[in-house]
């Protein structure tokens, strides 16, 4: 089978490719094309990649491995929209999934299997503008919660949209697994070309629920998490194990509470009174005020670290490519280790639990989802999927984040308990808002995106709904059809 990645230059590809050196099973992921518009990223993560299956050879054999080939050469300017395969002549390396890079996008698309989308539209400098125009204005800029998240919305779903027309075209039977965010914002919006087989997928409820599992000495691959909501705005409801929930449980003991992540981010009073646990993001809606201070504080934003720390591994990759792979690795601890640092420091939540950050995330919930499409081995996951009626309080078509049973039909949402009137009014309230980025981004129409700004409970006034509109469109290039 065939996987391509749209955005296969990102940092974070290599935790997709290793997720596949470790799948050996029948019907496995064979070839896999990295597509992305810079060939010098690509040239950078097709080396990691090839040193990764590397690493697996000498593993399985004492035996050198020899001819590999140098990615740099591979894609000269001269060929950049010429797919090129990396992979050495030793019988072992074959046994990992060929790589395969091309600047073309429809070459890449064509006779794919799965297409994971992980694109970032106007890369990390555009993240850079998302948080300072927000925080120059007093509102929180994270980037994919609030005012971020709309900007990048609106200048990434137009590219998203012509990705699902090519794919309609070119690839109608393959799978598209959507990790481009704000996941469920850009999943809805591409159905409308794609149907049920475009699926999003994030790792933080799936995170949530093995720690919570955890936690309870319970198996996280046993326990039915009820967890609903948004992409970025979910709670965990209840979590049974043997028939019985133990959530109940789980929230009374303050040990156990508070041994993980998310019982020392929220607190355990907040907690106990919310009768759920909630998403990780949901701390930018619950503690604003604070966060909002902290990301100030500061002098340096997420976007504006991991651009300064993303550029030096390129470059040093560029100058070094057979270290590509220790290079990687040295960076994606540290961008691990200072994941939502300032929310942890608010809340004195200490360090990210190394047991989960080794335990993997987004690329696990990837390869278990096509294996259960293509293989149909049946498979419980949280997805991004059409509402098809589970919460009461959205239509249909509403694409929200739910448990699914997954088989090579796809993935059908399952039924879970229904939002409180509290969850319901967030829920509701930020669709709405998920929904007027959308309208805004496929029509070029400025009230839809003024308004879009306006709605989000993050954003307090109509007026800085207007300011925030007119720095947006006025620093962000891929944001000129919104230009008055």
């Amino acid at each position: 089978m065939r996987l391509t990645i749209l955005g296969g230059g990102g940092f974070r590809v290599p935790l997709v490719y290793h997720a596949l050196l470790g799948d050996r099973g029948p019907g496995r992921i064979t070839e896999v094309t990295l597509y992305d518009t810079d060939p010098t990223r690509l040239s950078s993560i097709a080396a990691v990649l090839h040193q990764q299956a590397q690493s697996l050879t000498s593993e399985d054999t004492p035996a050198p491995v020899s001819g590999s080939s140098d990615v740099r050469q591979a894609l000269s300017p001269a060929s950049e929209n010429t797919p090129t395969t990396y992979d050495g002549s030793s019988d072992v390396v074959r046994k990992a999934p060929a790589v395969t890079a091309t600047t073309d996008l429809d070459e890449a698309i064509r006779g794919a299997d799965f297409i994971f989308s992980a694109i970032r539209v106007g890369g990390l400098e555009g993240r850079t503008v998302d948080e300072r125009v927000a925080l120059d204005l007093g509102v929180l800029g994270q980037e994919t919660v609030g005012a971020g998240g709309i900007a990048y919305g609106l200048r990434t779903i137009p590219v998203a949209t012509a990705i699902a027309r090519r794919i309609a075209a070119l690839a109608p039977e393959a799978w598209t697994i959507n990790f481009t965010n704000p996941a469920g914002m850009v999943t809805e919006a591409m159905i409308p070309y794609l149907g049920d087989r475009v699926i999003g997928i994030c790792d933080s409820p799936s995170g949530l629920g093995r720690r919570a599992a955890l936690a309870l000495g319970v198996d996280p691959a046993t326990a039915f998490y009820d967890y609903a909501g948004l992409n970025h705005l979910g709670w965990l409801r209840g979590l049974r194990s043997g028939g019985v929930d133990r959530l109940p449980e789980l929230l009374t003991s303050t040990e156990e509470l508070t041994s993980f992540e998310e019982g020392r981010l929220f607190g355990v009073d907040w907690l106990r009174s919310l009768g759920s646990i909630p998403n990780e993001y949901l701390h930018y809606y619950y503690f604003a005020r604070e966060t909002l201070a902290a990301v100030q504080a500061v002098k340096q934003t997420r976007g504006t670290f991991l651009l300064e720390q993303q550029s030096a591994f390129y470059a040093e990759t560029a100058q070094h490519p057979d270290q590509a792979l220790e290079l990687w690795q040295k960076t994606r601890a540290e961008r691990e280790s200072t994941y939502m640092v300032e929310s942890r420091e608010i809340a004195d939540a200490g360090e990210r639990d190394e047991r989960d950050m080794a335990a993997g995330g987004y690329e696990q919930v990837a390869l278990s989802l096509m294996r259960a499409i293509a293989h149909n081995e049946r498979a419980s996951l949280i997805l991004n999927v059409r509402n098809r009626g589970i919460l009461h309080h959205l239509d249909d078509d509403a694409v929200v984040e739910i448990p699914c049973t997954v088989d090579a039909n796809g993935a059908l949402p399952v039924a879970v308990s229904q939002l409180t009137d509290h969850q319901a009014g967030l829920v509701t309230a930020v669709k709405a808002v998920e929904r007027s980025t959308i309208e805004a981004a496929t029509s070029a129409s400025r009230s839809a995106a003024l308004r879009a700004f306006a709605w989000h409970p993050l954003i307090d006034s109509v007026t800085a709904a207007g300011q925030l509109l007119d720095s947006y469109t006025d620093h962000l290039p891929d944001l000129a059809y919104l230009r008055p």
